[in-house]
């Protein structure tokens, strides 16, 4: 579970040390696959010139520098350090609150000053846990980026080349607060807390296709697992059996997150996460495993073994934080031990797997050990927030299990609770670009969580507070809702896209895709930065707006219709709504009514026929920062 204890990481991997740039002030465009600088530039000096230092590649663009470097074999992912004027290079801060890491190139800084000459080098990161050990590589000659003139991203898509199915990681898992919360008839905005919270897991099952929910705190005091009588331990699952008939008509099924421990089984029960559970490690560790073993197999009695083997078991939350975990690091490891093994004697078809630590750390303490334990690992899972997951498939391949499936059970733009950006249309295109960076290399990336209705760091306070649902309390569409709402209308085969200009695949992204057996087209594009200071600076979103000509080729002859569905500042976004209604708070009753009435993603224009020529067809659109947009071509 998120906290908003965690130590800032503005200075991860800042060693204030860095090499001059090498190589001319500016050179010819070099661009990669998918990213290739040779597009329309604007001309001008060289501040608008692509640079290049060794292994690194820079352009000024309108607002931003994009960085491009080449990748190393081996890492998980890179720190872009910035140099101003004759300073140390610093890594780029984009207020991600956690790790800044990114798992690869390109990057657009948009926290740079217009006009100021700045240099750019990047650190591969290997061990998430010390991300400054990575050299840093050669730095890059002066770039600036630039205040005004023109900014227009080209996107060539070809219809006629299916590239392969679409991934789409958010289907695998979402995230919630305690499950326990089902059983809740307590009230907030006028809801009951279990009947909303039901309605929201429903929601992103119907709408998103999403099949798992972490079942977060699952053995905490709340559903009262665990007593003891005349010193003898007694286990009692009737509350956690109306959990999970409450979840069933969802449509969901649990990932059991086997935390935290019951106060009487806990060795210090003063060490409260909340009046639901304990972070303190058992006083009896072979109580803990009874307990564990008893718990999976009645749920084995209950539900049988096909349809448990398709729930999965995660040990614990985020044990590197002392808010979660009091013991030590290698109490931890003994407790997934000694829990993996109870699950897998249980129930040995059941997928069990850990360590489900914050901002990617542990990864490989954790697979040292369990190399030598022997204990079982079905899959890894860790989370991040802030910055797209992090390629740890070399730390598996270092360690022989390549192919292991790495599920982020906890994944979203700010670990704190009661924070403006996850309300914000930005953290919608933060969705999108961290689902797109993890498409076909993470089996799930579990956005936290799917409703407002929460209550661990404090139950909501108004409609829009900064939660960290995709719903609002009563069950509300909030923008990043609406970004995964956009990509599930994706076809089935992803279709090849070539992007050139001013912030083509750092700032504006598109994941085109078809219908084979329709010809339905449809494609998701956006602008967004991981830059969160954007919020606070309205001329530099100004400078960040982008104009796109999509040329799509390859389609079939005949007529289309042509769809704009769009999600703005001003569309389709539940706090501006919230704001022109007048809303204070919770809504009235006429006030409900009318966001009911807007709760759908709005059309940019009315649906229009278009019909290609010679199987081309060119469309326009701007793309303010942020926005994104959702067309679809019809065949009529």
């Amino acid at each position: 579970m998120s906290s908003d204890t965690r130590p800032p990481a503005a200075a991860t991997g800042a060693d204030g040390k860095g090499p001059d740039a090498v190589g001319p002030d500016a050179v010819a465009p070099v661009g990669r696959a998918g990213h290739d600088a040779a597009g329309p530039r604007s001309a001008g000096p060289t501040a608008r010139a692509t640079t290049r230092g060794g292994g690194i590649r820079t352009h000024g663009g309108r607002g931003q520098v994009d960085v491009d470097w080449d990748t190393v074999p081996g890492a998980a992912g890179y720190l872009v350090h910035r140099r101003d004027g004759d300073g140390p290079y610093r890594v780029v801060d984009h207020r991600g609150g956690d790790l800044l890491a990114v798992p690869g190139p390109p990057y657009a800084d948009t926290t740079v000053e217009p006009g100021r000459s700045v240099r750019y080098a990047v650190r591969p990161v290997y061990d998430p846990d010390r991300p400054d050990l990575g050299p840093l590589g050669p730095g890059s000659a002066p770039v600036a980026a630039y205040a005004d003139g023109d900014a227009v991203v080209e996107v060539d898509v070809d219809a006629a080349r299916p590239a392969g199915p679409v991934q789409r990681p958010w289907r695998d898992m979402i995230g919630s607060e305690h499950l326990s919360l089902l059983l809740s008839r307590d009230r907030v905005g006028g809801e009951p807390m279990g009947a909303g919270l039901a309605a929201a897991l429903s929601r992103v099952h119907r709408e998103l296709g999403v099949r798992l929910v972490r079942a977060h705190g699952i053995l905490g005091d709340d559903l009262g697992v665990y007593r003891e009588v005349d010193g003898r331990p007694v286990h009692d699952f009737a509350a956690i059996d109306a959990v999970l008939d409450a979840l069933a008509p969802t449509g969901l099924r649990p990932v059991l997150e086997l935390s935290f421990v019951p106060r009487a089984l806990a060795r210090d029960p003063s060490r409260e996460v909340t009046a639901a559970g304990v972070s303190s490690p058992p006083k009896d560790w072979d109580r803990w495993a009874a307990l564990v073993g008893d718990l999976i197999r009645h749920l084995r009695a209950r539900v049988g073994d096909a349809e448990l083997r398709r729930w999965a078991v995660e040990v614990w939350n985020e044990p590197d934080l002392d808010c979660f975990w009091t013991g030590t690091r290698e109490e931890y490891l003994r407790m997934y031990d000694v829990t993996a093994r109870a699950v897998r004697e249980a129930c040995p078809g059941l997928p069990v797997g850990g360590p489900a630590t914050a901002a990617t750390k542990w990864i490989e303490p954790f697979l040292d050990h369990v190399d030598a334990s022997g204990a079982p690992l079905d899959f890894l899972s860790t989370h991040v927030y802030g910055s797209p997951p992090l390629d740890l498939r070399p730390a598996l391949e270092r360690h022989g299990r390549a192919g292991t499936p790495l599920l982020w059970t906890e994944w979203g733009p700010s670990p704190t609770h009661f924070a403006p950006v996850n309300d914000s249309v930005l953290s919608a295109a933060f969705v999108a670009t961290g689902m797109r960076a993890a498409a076909g290399r993470v089996d799930a990336l579990a956005c936290w969580v799917a409703s407002d209705h929460f209550e661990e760091l404090g139950r909501p306070p108004a409609l829009v507070h900064g939660g960290f649902g995709l719903l609002s309390v009563g069950n509300l569409a909030k923008p990043r809702f609406w970004a995964l709402w956009m990509l599930e209308q994706l076809g089935e085969v992803e279709l090849p896209a070539r992007l050139t200009g001013d912030g083509a695949d750092t700032l504006v992204r598109v994941w085109p895709s078809m219908d084979p057996e329709t010809g339905r087209v449809a494609a998701v594009a956006w602008n967004g930065t991981l830059d969160q200071s954007v919020l606070d600076r309205p001329e530099q979103r100004r400078r960040l707006d982008r104009t796109v000509r999509m040329a799509l080729g390859g389609l079939d002859r005949g007529a289309y219709e042509l769809r704009h569905r769009r999600l703005d500042d001003q569309t389709s976004n539940l706090a501006a709504t919230a704001r022109r209604l007048g809303v204070d708070g919770w809504p009235t009753e006429e006030q409900w009514i009318a966001l009911r009435t807007t709760d759908t993603l709005a059309e940019a224009e009315p649906p229009v026929t278009v019909t290609p020529d010679d199987g081309r067809l060119t469309l326009t659109l701007t793309l303010p920062m942020p926005s994104l947009s959702l067309l679809e071509l019809t065949p009529r």
